[in-house]
């Protein structure tokens, strides 16, 4: 049943972003991820699915917020980074800290970004769902957003 499910995942496209969030000692963690859902407008809230066992929920628990970065469509490298588990991503890619509350802002792989407070999370089998309500978003460009699906990253059609 697990491959049958992973094959059904595998056929459902979506987009792909970088949740980031910081130590208890500043040091800067994230990872990719596709499971990414709005919740509410009001007040508005995201949801993202990460494994249990990631050193990136761990620190995001601690800290109690984290940040989105949706990635644009020239940011594979960025996505393939953060999911390979490279301890030195941070050094590869430019970050920058947010204003307030919230992880890294991936600056040139993000075409958009929105810090988060940790509401609550629910385990569930192999991942925890961290709900987080959003406190500030950025756009930084108008970018096309980078897309994955049957196991490809794709940007999304143009349409003339």
């Amino acid at each position: 049943m697990t491959e049958q499910f992973r094959g059904l995942m595998a056929a459902f496209p979506t987009g792909v972003a970088v949740v980031t969030t910081f130590g208890q000692d500043g040091e800067p963690w994230g990872m990719t991820l596709s499971s990414l859902s709005s919740v509410s407008v009001d007040p508005p809230t995201l949801l993202v699915c990460l494994r249990y066992s990631s050193p990136t929920l761990d620190a995001l628990a601690r800290t109690g917020s984290f940040t989105v970065n949706l990635l644009h469509h020239e940011a594979r490298p960025a996505a393939e980074l953060f999911s390979s588990g490279d301890p030195d991503r941070f050094r590869q890619v430019a970050w920058e800290r947010p204003t307030s509350l919230g992880g890294p802002h991936l600056v040139d792989d993000a075409h958009a970004a929105a810090d988060c407070v940790v509401d609550h999370m629910h385990r569930t089998g192999t991942h925890v769902v961290v709900f987080g309500k959003v406190h500030t978003v950025v756009h930084r460009s108008a970018s096309q957003p980078l897309l994955y699906g049957l196991r490809r990253y794709a940007s999304w059609p143009q349409i003339a």
